[in-house]
């Protein structure tokens, strides 16, 4: 009855005039009781950070709770349940971003949402080269035990959730509509699947709520909120891949890109968060696993065997390599501030620099940081 009166609360805040996941969650996170909420004065509601006169007014006034009602009844009915911030099964990396969803309709294991895992996004247009990409990386990321997390959209989205399940990995489709008028259509199987395989499907959108353009550049916060880094496989320069990596560097996940052929179109985005260094250029899985702070005990029974550590003084190097290896064995460098460090002007640094990398001995992180293998 107690997680009865807690969801009722959450369901009536999301349906309040005025009140962004945002407000919800600094009003949740200032109370020791979120039953309280409802029986707050003007004042005390105007303390919280993001309550104005207006959203306040809003709260105190509401009393629509036969809707709150209706709500929850139409969720059963539906086959699907509500997860809250306020429930254990909420994904703690999820609860972490700036705008976490106050509540999401959810088919399926909610363990699922927790599990470490990577978002693997791309284009519904895609080649030959980003349709391998996107199912020989998915495959050895799902061979890691990983979770895959995507929007269930076709082409490389679906990609991803069809070769996670072939894999036995567990996946998750973050949607753009109602959990009860899911979008596309034609991928209703897919989704059937991801639920009977103890993954899930989920949506912060209410019951009923049409696929309309602007919720998924939304939506896409949560694909990445989940997930501890976003693999772009294939991407044009603008689209919702593109939107889900800025999102994805907005809360300090590790972002990836596959390269492409000069003259892909499909692919100019990818090489675009590479060149501008706000994604690691990935070749192999061991790009992506070196990256994300993932326990042994997540891997399969056949890990990547870990190759011995190189060691840059039993190099022949040149006195520029010299001074990036010692500046490097102090710390990882973004390259303006190493180049202030070792006096080497960015063009000559990135000669040496690139050198380097091709050695096995330096590697780049995304925002063009550098640091020793």
């Amino acid at each position: 009855m107690l997680k009865n009166k807690k969801l009722r609360i959450l369901v009536a805040l999301s349906i309040i005039p005025g009140f962004g996941c945002r407000r919800v969650f600094n009003l949740i996170k200032q109370l020791d009781d979120p039953e309280e909420i409802f029986g707050l004065s003007k004042r005390k509601l105007r303390t919280v950070e993001g309550i104005g006169e207006a959203s306040a007014l809003s709260l105190l006034s509401f009393d629509d709770w036969e809707k709150v009602d209706q709500i929850i009844t139409e969720t059963e009915n539906n086959g699907s349940k509500i997860l809250t911030l306020l429930d254990p099964e909420y994904p703690p990396l999820l609860k972490q971003i700036y705008d976490p969803p106050v509540l999401f309709w959810l088919k399926g294991d909610p363990e699922a949402l927790s599990k470490p895992g990577v978002a693997v996004v791309g284009t519904r247009n895609t080649s030959a080269y980003g349709r391998n990409m996107a199912k020989n990386l998915t495959k050895d990321l799902a061979e890691q035990g990983l979770c895959i997390f995507s929007g269930l959209a076709y082409g490389i989205d679906a990609i991803a959730h069809k070769t996670a399940l072939e894999h036995n990995a567990p996946t998750v489709a973050v949607l753009g509509s109602g959990i009860d008028n899911l979008y596309p259509k034609k991928n209703a199987a897919l989704a059937n699947e991801i639920v009977k395989s103890g993954g899930a499907v989920i949506t912060e959108y209410p019951l009923g709520t049409n696929p309309d353009a602007g919720n998924f550049p939304v939506r896409n916060r949560i694909v990445s909120g989940m997930s501890l880094g976003v693999l772009v496989v294939e991407s044009g320069i603008k689209g919702g891949s593109m939107i889900t990596a800025d999102l994805g560097l907005d809360q300090n996940r590790e972002v990836f890109a596959v390269p492409h052929p000069l003259g892909n179109p499909s692919g100019t985005g990818c090489n675009y968060l590479i060149k501008r260094g706000a994604a690691k250029l990935v070749q192999t899985v061991d790009d992506i696993l070196v990256e994300l702070p993932i326990d042994a005990s997540t891997k399969d029974k056949n890990p990547i065997p870990e190759e011995s550590k190189p060691n840059w003084q039993d190099k022949e190097l040149d006195d520029s390599s010299v001074k990036v290896c010692e500046a490097l064995e102090e710390k990882a460098y973004q390259i303006d501030d190493l180049s202030d460090k070792v006096g080497i002007n960015t063009s000559q640094l990135l000669v040496a620099l690139l050198q380097l990398e091709m050695e096995g001995l330096v590697q780049q992180k995304a925002g063009k940081i550098f640091e020793l293998k």
